[in-house]
This record gives structure tokens, sequence and C-alpha cells, in this order.
């Protein structure tokens, strides 16, 4: 069974609030727009405060007017002043909104784009233990978090804090103080109890979230090994794995749900009491004769205007806080170092030839299991090396290390003398071509796939390319061409197919250095001696690494290297190893025999 991990923080772990402060230079391009939008800010909120002193001036004017003494122009300037605040009021923030938009969605744009590059500059590592389901969830709401965090803190929090200190500023300037205190003890009371509650229930905002990912993980996972599924008419078991996870999914959204329901009862419950109290005081002041019949409409719609944004305020802070565990996953991310890094002073890797030289090579990928044991060999510029052995022996770890996917423990690894450490792993790569065991395609046609070997590539480069891996004759084949879709991973192809796109590619590319890892390892016999033909001509002016299985295809390198629990025990050429009658001439004999117990093509050292 798959595990998938559960939820990466305890129950106990509380997000960093520093995350808002950190999302400041993604604001810092924008500086004018958002003081612009700070001012737009400010005059929504004089324009929403200023409001009810204008109803209270209408109320009272007609109120203590007599209909006789009515001046008809007076109520009716003050009716137009009081559309006119609530319009300035709904005006300054849909401007305000207007001119932020574009600072927000630039700062997830930014984000988006720093994250991509930097999964992309993670270790190998990384990748082949990620669950590609979850990562994409907590990318998806970590940036959608980031803009709840700017808009939100910024045009609710701060907005709403504004309003009750002028609202009461002035009340504590029209009426009584005790009009003051029980607002802000409400407003304490209100504040203390969602923070509490949010605090409680965040654990289950944290499982809920867990669960999704778990959930879509599985699902991502079993999709994108539908032929496995199939073979083993597994469809029954996947579905119900995938609604064990989805029934965890439920319980969690469900704790969720109840816990979110106990917190709107009391922010209500306290609003309510609230809103008893300090009525009931204008009630009997009125009554009194200590204020007018306006005070008591202006201190009733004080309280509406207050209490809306002070429930909208509870909502933020759920919301602010689900954001910041979010956003705190995606700064995880970010925050991942990449095990292989450029060295500060790294310069371009100048290739002269393309001597490939290891030099007393020591790695492991854990630091208690070594693979390659003191491995030194050389590559002379143009030349062909093979690297043949069994199963494990350490040949792939070859073409990663110079790849440089993972660094050496110990020893180096040069190209014409410069330690590949020493340069840049842009112009490193560029210098590479490879060819996998297995090749992947993105989910797009024919000739992007082909033109992804080198995208600013003329068509005729492409179809070039297509020609010498002997690829042009299947896809004129095609109803579509070049333009014919390969689907997932590229499972539309054969794995001959996708192998030959993977050689057109090299071939586009054109680099001084090839890495050939079991290059031929998903053809047929006739389709083989075809792109082996191909793989010659474009070798011959380039140094040449072959991790090779099938020794039949490597006849021809200028020396071949054995391997063998992670160093080399043999070198030489193919009738110099035969003629030696050592571990080479056995592996060579078994598989012309055809009794190799490793046979299989498909192998990862």
């Amino acid at each position: 069974m798959r595990a998938y991990a559960d939820n990466d923080y305890p129950d106990n772990h509380k997000p960093d609030w520093k995350i808002i402060a950190g999302l400041w230079p993604y604001l810092a391009e924008y500086r004018g727009r958002v003081v612009l939008a700070v001012v737009l800010l400010v005059a929504a909120k004089l324009a929403t405060v200023a409001t009810p002193v204008a109803l209270k001036y209408i109320v009272d004017y007609l109120d203590t007017t007599s209909a006789a003494d009515v001046v008809l122009w007076i109520p009716v300037m003050l009716v137009v002043a009081y559309g006119s605040l609530r319009f300035g009021s709904t005006l300054f923030s849909e401007l305000r909104d207007a001119v932020f938009a574009r600072v927000a969605e630039r700062a997830m744009r930014r984000v988006s784009l720093r994250v991509f590059r930097h999964l992309h500059n993670l270790a190998l590592g990384f990748h082949l233990d990620r669950k590609t389901g979850g990562l994409a969830r907590d990318i998806e709401r970590g940036t959608n978090g980031i803009s709840f965090l700017l808009r939100f803190t910024l045009f609710n929090i701060v907005p709403t804090i504004l309003e009750i200190l002028m609202v009461s500023a002035i009340l504590l300037w029209a009426f009584s103080p005790g009009y003051v205190v029980a607002i802000l003890v409400a407003v304490v009371v209100y504040v203390v109890f969602s923070i509490r509650v949010t605090e409680w229930r965040t654990h289950f905002v944290r499982e809920a979230n867990a669960r999704d990912n778990q959930s879509n993980s599985r699902a991502v996972d079993s999709l994108l090994n539908y032929e496995t599924v199939k073979y083993f008419n597994n469809e029954d078991f996947e579905a119900k794995q995938y609604d064990e996870d989805l029934e965890e999914w439920e319980r969690a959204r469900l704790k969720n749900r109840l816990s979110l329901a106990a917190l709107n009862t009391g922010q209500s419950l306290i609003i309510g009491v609230a809103l008893v109290v300090i009525m009931a005081m204008a009630v009997a002041e009125v009554a009194s004769g200590a204020i007018t019949l306006g005070d008591f409409t202006m201190i009733n719609a004080y309280l509406i205007q207050l209490f809306i944004p002070l429930n909208a305020l509870g909502f933020v802070y759920r919301e602010i806080r689900q954001a910041l565990v979010n956003v705190e996953r995606l700064f995880g991310l970010l925050g991942k170092a990449p095990a292989v890094t450029d060295a500060p002073d790294a310069g371009e890797l100048n290739t002269a030839g393309g001597t490939v030289r290891f030099e007393g090579v020591r790695f492991g990928y854990q630091p208690d299991r070594t693979i390659l044991h003191d491995v030194s060999f050389e590559i002379p510029a143009g030349h062909k090396v093979a690297v043949v052995g069994a199963s494990g022996a350490g040949k792939s770890t070859l073409a990663r290390l110079l790849f440089r996917f993972f660094d050496v423990d110990a020893g180096r690894i040069t190209i014409d003398g410069q330690d590949i450490r020493t340069v840049t792993q842009d112009s490193l790569r560029s210098a590479i071509g490879v060819v996998p065991q297995d090749t992947v395609l993105f989910n797009d046609t024919l000739y992007q796939n082909l033109a992804y070997g080198r995208p600013g590539a003329s068509e005729e480069e492409v179809y070039r390319a297509a020609q010498l891996a002997h690829l042009d004759h299947f896809i004129e084949s095609l109803p579509q061409g070049y333009q014919t879709r390969v689907g997932e991973r590229g499972l539309k192809l054969s794995g001959g197919e996708k192998q030959r796109v993977a050689i057109a590619r090299v071939f586009l590319k054109n680099p001084p250095i090839l890495i050939l890892d079991e290059a031929t390892s998903s053809l047929d016999s006739v389709s083989e001696q075809v792109i082996l033909e191909a793989l010659r001509e474009v070798s011959e002016q380039r140094t040449t690494l072959v991790i090779a299985h099938r020794l039949s295809t490597v006849r021809d390198a200028d020396t071949i290297l054995v391997m063998a629990d992670g160093g080399m025990v043999e070198r030489g050429t193919h009738r110099q190893l035969l003629a030696a009658g050592g571990r080479y001439a056995d592996l060579w004999q078994r598989q012309q025999e055809g009794s190799e117990p490793d046979a299989s093509p498909k192998q990862t050292d």
C-alpha cells in the first residue's frame, strides 16, 4: 500500500505572523499604487464615518421643525450630502480595489514564478520523494493565500481598526463616555473570543488541508499509473483506497465546519448583547431628554456600521489564520535549500574539446551507503567510452554526477580541466546532451516535444533532427503528423517511439558531450540497429559516455569500462576484454546465450 505523509506541522504549531511582513518586497514594486490605495482607503472610511452625522441632522431638523417652518432646500441638501457620502464611500473603496489590483496579481505572479524556479533547482531526491498532487495543492493554496493576506490585511483589518477609532472619538466628543466604554469592551471581548476560538480550531483547518492533499495525491498517483492499475485489475482497490482518504477528509471537514459554527454563534452572541446594552443606554437618554432623536439615530447607525465590519473582521481573522498556514507551507517549499548550487565565483564552462575526467570519485546517496569507490577514468575529446556492468553497479550514477544532479563526496569531475563544481550549472548542462533510459514526454504535440531540445530552433532544424533519429517516416504516417498529441507522459507512443523523440532532441540540442543512458533499451532489434548507426554518426565528433546493459550495443566504443560493486574492475576495447577472459567476457557469453539473469533492459543504478 502506498503511504502518504500527513500534516507536516504538529497541532500546537503556530504560524509565524512575520510572514505578513515578508510580503513587503512583493509590494515594493508598486509603492506608489500602495500609497494611493491607502489614501483612498482613508477617504472611504472618512466618508463612511461622516454618513451617520448627516443622517442625524436630517432627523433632528425634521423632528424639531414644524411643518409650516420647514425650508425644503435644507433637508434636500442634507439628503444630497447623505447620499453623496454613501456614494463616496463606495466610490473610494472601488477605486482603491482597482488601484491595488495590479499589486496583488503581480505579487501572486512573482511568488508563483519564484516557487516554480525554486522547485526546478531542488535536488533530484526531492522530486523522487514528492507527491505531485499535494505539492500542486500547496502551491495553489499558498499563492491564493498571499493575495488574501495582501488584500484583507490592508483593506479589512486596518480599515476596521481605523473606523473603530474614528467612531469612538466621535461618540466620546458628542456623547457620554459610557458609549465608548461599552463599545470598546464589546470589541475587546469579541476580538479575544475570536482569537482564542480560532487558535483552537486552526488544527482542524490544517487537518482538512492535509487530508485534501492526501486524497488528491492518491488520485493523481493512481491516474498517472493507469496502465498498472489495469494490468492488475485493481480499479476497485484504487477506488476503495481513494474513498478511505475522502472519508478522512470528510471527517476533518466536518470538524472544521462544526468548530466554525461554534465560532460564528459566539461572535453573534457578543454583538447581540453589545447592541442591546448600548441601544438601551440610548433609549434611556432619549426618554430623559439628554439626547435628541437624531442622536439616537446616529448612535444606531454607528453601531450597525461598526459591528458589520467587526463581524467581518472575525471572518477575516479566521481566513488570515488559514491563509498563513497555506502561505507558510508555500514558503516552506522556498525554504528547502537546493542540494546543488553554483559557487559564488562560478564561471562559464569553456569546452575546447570536451575531455571528461573522473578523478578518485567517491559518492553515496546516503552517508551510510557508498555507491562509488575511488572511480577514476578519462573520456578523451571526441572519444566514446562505454560503462557496463550488472544492475546496481553504479553505472547511471556516473551520468547523474556528470550532469551534476548530485555533487561528489570526494574526488572531482572535470571537463577540459575545469572542475564542474566551479562552473555554472546552466553552462555545464548546456554542454551535455542526455538520452535517458525512460523518456517522459510533455502532454503536447510531437513537434513541441521535439523542439524542446532547443526551443528557439527553426522548423527545418526540428524536421532534420527527426530525420536523423529515423522518426520522420513514422510521423508522416500519422493523420495529424507533427501536430499529433502524445498524451500524458507520452503514453500514446510506444517505448521505442518515445526513445527516438529523446534522441532527436539531442540531435537538435547539438551538444559537445553526450550521455547515452540505455539509449536503445526500448527498441526492437531492427530499430536498434538503425538508431545505433545514427548515434554513431552524431557521436563521431563528440565526447560520449555510454551507459549500457546490452554489450552488443557498445562493441565499437573506444574504451569499455566494467563496473562492479561501485568500482572499475576492467577496462579495454571489446576485443581486449574478450581476450582477457574476465568479467566482461563472462557477461558477453551469458548475453550471447540469452541466459543472463539481469536481462531486463530497464534498470536504474
